[in-house]
């Protein structure tokens, strides 16, 4: 299965890139269980996941936990929580 994966803020700039192309094995069943394997990919994506606390995600747009099942995502952002006002 192939997902698209989109950055933004200070992950994007930690892992170097605002998406890339990813087909992970059949053991990523869960957005943290990808955050996982993603982890494993590079120094810099270690990096930007180190800290799940710190982590949003949102699969094909909608906000989800990071326990959620990916299922049939076509999309998943990994972004910082997010503010306004």
């Amino acid at each position: 299965m192939t997902i698209r994966m989109v950055y933004f803020a200070w992950v994007r700039e930690r892992i170097g890139t605002g998406e890339e192309t990813i087909d992970p094995p059949a053991s990523v069943v869960t957005v943290a269980d990808l955050i996982d394997w993603l982890a494993e990919m590079s120094a810099a994506h270690a990096e930007a996941f180190e800290n799940r606390a710190r982590l949003r995600a949102a699969i094909d747009q909608d906000f989800v936990a990071l326990d959620t099942p990916i299922g049939a995502a076509q999309e998943i952002a990994i972004f910082p929580p997010v503010t306004g006002g």
